[in-house]
């Protein structure tokens, strides 16, 4: 079955499709896997990190809601290649709203990336909310954020 043009998605999350993302990433901080991070900002360096944190349409369109109440309208790149939310103070601009693939950290100082097998039923919930927004699948998060603000 064809997925819905994505041009004509809305442009924001129904409250339920966001609380549906607000339970997820929830869920990821009930998990009792030890992690230390407290706005940690290497893995944030996308380009010396080696890996940019890939979104489904719901998780842009609850960053953008993040992004837009620091005040930004769009993005503005890094000029080192770090993500574009990260302020001239080095903190993340949109730390509240950040994606599961930031919150699963990627970072090894904060504990390392969380094994598939205690995330994969909250990945399913993020695609099926994906697919019921229009979603394509996951997406850069430059790509995915730009193409929703």
């Amino acid at each position: 079955m064809p997925r819905p043009d994505r041009s004509k998605s809305s442009s924001t999350l129904t409250p339920e499709q966001e609380a549906e993302v607000r339970a997820i990433y929830a869920e990821i901080e009930k998990r009792a896997l030890p992690r230390d991070c407290s706005m940690r900002t290497g893995c944030c360096h996308f380009r010396i990190a080696g890996h940019t944190p890939l979104l489904t349409r719901g998780e842009a369109l609850f960053l953008a809601k993040g992004v837009r109440a620091s005040g930004r309208a769009k993005l503005k790149p890094h000029p080192d290649g770090a993500c574009p939310l990260l302020g001239s103070d080095g903190k993340c601009a949109a730390y509240a709203h950040r994606p599961f693939g930031c919150r699963t950290h990627f970072c090894a100082a904060a504990g390392g990336m969380y094994p598939r097998k205690h995330v994969a039923d909250l990945i399913q919930r993020l695609e099926a909310l994906d697919e019921k927004l229009g979603g394509d699948g996951s997406r850069g998060l430059e790509g995915a954020l730009a193409a929703v603000l």
